[in-house]
């Protein structure tokens, strides 16, 4: 089968279109016939092995990455389950999360597999694992946003952002999304109540305070966010955003200075990520049949150029997801 392989950390043309042998799915796992996959900020991450504190992850390896595939997010058909596999057939149109996605066929436990949102296309649904599943995590797990609470989410134009800004109108917030001034119109048609374009206004200088504040870029300070915050707000981390490579901590540096300040301030500061379950995609399913959330797609990419997909996400200039056609 055709995959992109990395074998050593670096830029984008270090990255291989290659051949490999089919993987064939153990007991509780099921082999998809990969239709679609996503990129996700941890694609490049992984491809340069950046932050270096991040390296002795399950992902990354001190001189090259454990996981040789790129990809994780995918959207497919069942072509062959293992000998313990309930629940799915050799046909079925899924979606889920593994590693290894960028490739004409992924090995998946069923623990991360799930029915394709009946009313996605392939492209649509690969969008969603990853980026929605962080957004729901955050909002409704850790932050426990409730109806009628103001969230503001600071890159509500990016991958997780754009998911988050559904999710936030969902669980019956007021959503106020931050973007440039080119995704006004995006972020607004996704359900925000109120668009800040930070090229011209300062969220953290207006007169409104919020809730929760959502940050994915992490481009602003502590004390940024702290301001724009309401007195016993939630400051809500998350490890994405935009930084130069080569670094020691990378967007990991404002979690760390967050929690450090944590015990020292009215406010919560929170942190998460976005660990697969079966029962999260089961949700976004729902969500995304019930008209309640779909894919912002910016561009998509056959295969063979997922090099240059990811060198697209790593400028931080996409808008949404970006999907790799297989």
């Amino acid at each position: 089968m055709k995959a992109i392989v990395q074998y050593r950390y670096g830029a984008p043309d270090g990255l291989e279109f290659t051949d490999l042998d089919r993987p064939a799915p153990g007991d509780h796992q099921v082999l998809v016939k990969v239709r679609a996959a996503s990129v996700n900020a941890r694609d490049w991450h992984v491809m340069r092995g950046d932050p270096y504190v991040a390296r002795p992850s399950a992902d990354l390896g001190w001189r090259r990455p454990n996981v040789k595939v790129r990809g994780t997010d995918f959207a497919g058909t069942v072509e062959a389950v293992g000998s313990a596999v309930t629940g799915l057939r050799i046909g079925d149109e899924v979606y889920g999360e593994a590693p290894g996605a960028f490739a004409e066929y992924v090995v998946a436990s069923t623990e991360r597999v799930e029915a394709k949102p009946a009313n996605l296309t392939f492209e649509q649904a690969a969008a969603i694992p990853l980026a929605a599943n962080t957004a729901l995590i955050g909002l409704r797990d850790v932050a426990r946003l409730q109806a009628g609470q103001h969230v503001l989410i600071n890159g509500a134009a990016g991958g997780v952002g754009t998911f988050a800004v559904q999710l936030g109108k969902a669980l019956g917030a007021e959503v106020t999304g931050v973007c440039s001034t080119r995704n006004v119109e995006l972020v607004r048609s996704l359900g925000a109540d109120e668009v800040i374009d930070y090229t011209s206004t300062d969220f953290s200088r207006t007169d409104r305070q919020y809730d929760v504040v959502l940050d994915l870029v992490g481009n602003r300070s502590l004390t940024a966010l702290r301001r724009a915050g309401t007195r016993n707000g939630i400051l809500l981390l998350s490890g994405g955003g935009l930084f130069t490579g080569g670094s020691l901590f990378g967007p990991l540096g404002l979690m760390i200075r967050g929690m450090a300040a944590a015990p020292f301030i009215r406010q919560r500061v929170l942190l998460f990520n976005g660990a697969a379950s079966k029962a999260n995609l089961v949700a976004l399913r729902e969500l995304a049949e019930a008209g309640k959330l779909t894919a912002a797609i910016d561009r998509t990419y056959p295969l063979a150029a997922a090099a240059d997909a990811i060198g697209y996400v790593e400028t931080g200039h996409a808008r949404g997801k970006v999907v790799i056609t297989v």
